[in-house]
């Protein structure tokens, strides 16, 4: 599964991004940070609303996408 580009260029120092390949699948992880902790998600339709200490991230979300997630100001995306 690919990093969306939108997620790709998040405009935040502190923002990771980093994907994991399994026999099963993969997962693509956003830690946005100390400062996001109070990670807020929503999903409409094929899009992914982020919102992490204060600032406001929309991405399409990968067509694989099975499973998205937020804790502890990480992003989850799993296939």
């Amino acid at each position: 599964m690919k990093v969306p580009n939108s997620l790709k260029n998040v405009e935040r120092d502190d923002a990771v991004i980093r994907t994991f390949e399994y026999d099963d699948g993969s997962v693509i992880a956003v830690d946005f940070g100390n400062a996001a902790a109070d990670l807020e998600m929503d999903v409409l339709g094929s899009t992914a609303i982020i919102v992490a200490d204060g600032d406001q991230f929309e991405f399409e979300l990968p067509p694989e996408a099975s499973d998205v997630s937020a804790k502890n100001g990480v992003l989850t995306i799993t296939e």
